[in-house]
């Protein structure tokens, strides 16, 4: 069976996308742990981008040994290509994560994951601009509603629309992250038509992660507390991403957008339940649990039309 045949597979897209978006809520979880483990306070910022660039970093190290385990030629790109990798990589990994990790800073990690579904409303709309066979149909409106209440309702306090919890700073960056993960991800789309996807996600997640290891060094930022405990862990958040990001860059260069994207809901699903797990975080709220719920009937009415 041919790489193509694998990741278009209805069965192995449905356990794939599962997976990566298993391995992406549990990094909420543990950028939290994380910070805790090297020492970084709240108001460090400098620091997040350098401990979030030594994970991508490491990560896109990683897709490369393996790629070169695999006998793939990893340096036959020309110049015109290696840029528009490297944009890939400053967009999908450094200017996404820059957000990410800064809002993180300022919102839950349950509430931080929900807001981070809101990335596959982006990403259904910017598909129907951009490829004319994959246009928001009835089904896609019907999800994206009842998937986008379910990210406001999580932002509420006690179901008022008058006392939202809302700030720029933390639920505002991240829902910016995710718009940005949905632009560069059909970006990535774009030019893995023609290059090898899993070489093109080790590079990006490098450049990516060099970039935000300069800015925050250069900012002032620092990594300290390795032991066993913070080192491991680095490694599992490295490793969660190149796994992650090769198999998503994979499955949207053989599938339609707005199909694999709507499997994104599921990051609130895993992200909400593991912080609850590891951080000790309220799953029991009404709020989060009817979003929670919201965030899955969307799913399903996307998915609907795809069977």
């Amino acid at each position: 069976m041919d790489t193509k045949s694998i990741y278009t597979n209805r069965k192995n897209i449905v356990l794939l996308a599962t997976l990566c978006c298993f391995l992406w809520g549990s990094a909420y979880p543990c950028i939290k742990i994380g910070y805790k483990l090297f020492n970084i306070p709240t108001d460090d910022i400098t620091s997040k981008f350098v401990f979030a660039g030594v994970r991508f970093f490491l990560a896109g190290l990683i897709v490369l040994a393996i790629s070169l385990v695999l006998k793939k030629n990893i340096f036959s790109f020309n110049k015109k290509e290696m840029l528009e990798i490297t944009f890939l990589g400053l967009g999908q990994t450094s200017l996404q994560y820059i957000f990410f990790y800064v809002g993180m800073t300022f919102t839950t990690g349950i509430t931080g994951s929900i807001i981070t579904g809101s990335g596959t409303f982006f990403s259904i709309i910017l598909a129907h601009f951009i490829y004319k066979n994959d246009k928001i149909n009835r089904n896609k409106v019907v999800g994206c509603i009842v998937g986008f209440a379910g990210v406001v309702l999580a932002n509420l306090n006690n179901g008022s629309l008058l006392k939202s919890s809302f700030s720029f700073k933390g639920e505002g960056l991240i829902m910016l992250a995710a718009l940005s993960l949905s632009i560069f991800s059909i970006y990535g789309k774009k030019i893995t038509q023609k290059l090898d996807a899993f070489i093109v996600t080790g590079y990006q997640l490098s450049i990516g992660g060099l970039a935000l290891i300069i800015l925050g060094y250069g900012l002032g930022g620092k990594l300290v507390g390795f032991n066993i405990k913070s080192t491991l862990l680095l490694i599992y958040m490295a490793l969660l991403s190149s796994v992650a990001f090769s198999i998503w860059t994979i499955l949207l260069k053989y599938n339609k957008v707005a199909f694999i994207s709507m499997f994104n809901f599921l990051v609130p699903v895993f992200g909400a339940i593991l912080s609850a797990i590891f951080l000790g975080e309220n799953i029991f709220d009404v709020n989060l649990l009817l979003s929670l719920i919201l965030v899955c009937i969307g799913i399903f009415t996307v998915y609907k039309q795809h069977n």
